[in-house]
């Protein structure tokens, strides 16, 4: 039982580490790639793991937005961006 109780030992690590590196203060998601074709997800998917490298894909997140009968499911992959990283678009050399 000894290794039962390090294996989950390490598992509520790995837990309080990951909560601690994504939490809200440390930085926001922003979203890489958005749709609601299930072919073109596992397309541009399969397209980016292949060809990607700047991609820390242990900083990824995968959301999948069930519509059911109202709506079409949505697919959204996001990235994890730490504070003190600039937002597209904005200009650091303004400040």
């Amino acid at each position: 039982m000894p290794e039962q109780h390090k294996r989950r030992r390490q598992h509520r690590d790995e837990r309080q580490r990951a909560a601690d590196r994504f939490a809200p203060e440390a930085g926001r998601w922003e979203v890489l790639f958005e749709t609601q074709d299930a072919p073109e997800w596992r397309e541009h998917m399969r397209r980016l793991r292949a060809s990607d490298t700047r991609i820390d894909w242990s900083a990824t997140r995968v959301d999948t937005f069930c519509g059911r009968l109202t709506q079409p499911t949505t697919y959204r992959l996001s990235l994890f961006v730490p504070d003190g990283v600039p937002e597209p678009g904005t200009d650091s050399s303004d400040h």
